[in-house]
């Protein structure tokens, strides 16, 4: 029987990556494109002048590179959905009620019913 050699994905469970994009972001910056381009055409067909649409375009879409590129250096694969939760729990819990805290006679507490 001949010896087999078999190649090592490096890549298993690794996120996607294309020039330094990592996860999520590549989507954003697929989306911003998609949206540029709509926007680029409703700008022409309103009868902007085509210089004015692609000067407003162009700015728009070095804008959306360099925020997104900054996004995914910061925040990394994970760190802005994490960001985003951060941002949702509250600074206090208020609690106007004892009625939370008191025993009925089971023993269970007055949620618990």
């Amino acid at each position: 029987m001949a010896n087999s050699v078999y190649k090592i994905n490096k890549g298993i469970n690794q996120s996607i990556e294309f020039k330094g994009l990592k996860a999520q972001y590549i989507w954003y910056l697929g989306g911003g494109v998609v949206g540029l381009l709509i926007l680029y055409s409703l700008m022409y067909i309103i009868g902007l002048p085509t210089v004015v649409c692609l000067v407003v375009i162009g700015i728009s879409g070095v804008l959306l590179v360099m925020k997104v590129y900054r996004m995914s250096h910061k925040y990394g694969e994970h760190g802005l959905m994490k960001e985003l939760a951060r941002k949702r729990i509250p600074k206090v819990v208020v609690v106007r009620s004892r009625k939370v805290f008191m025993l009925d006679k089971g023993g269970k507490s007055g949620t618990e019913r």
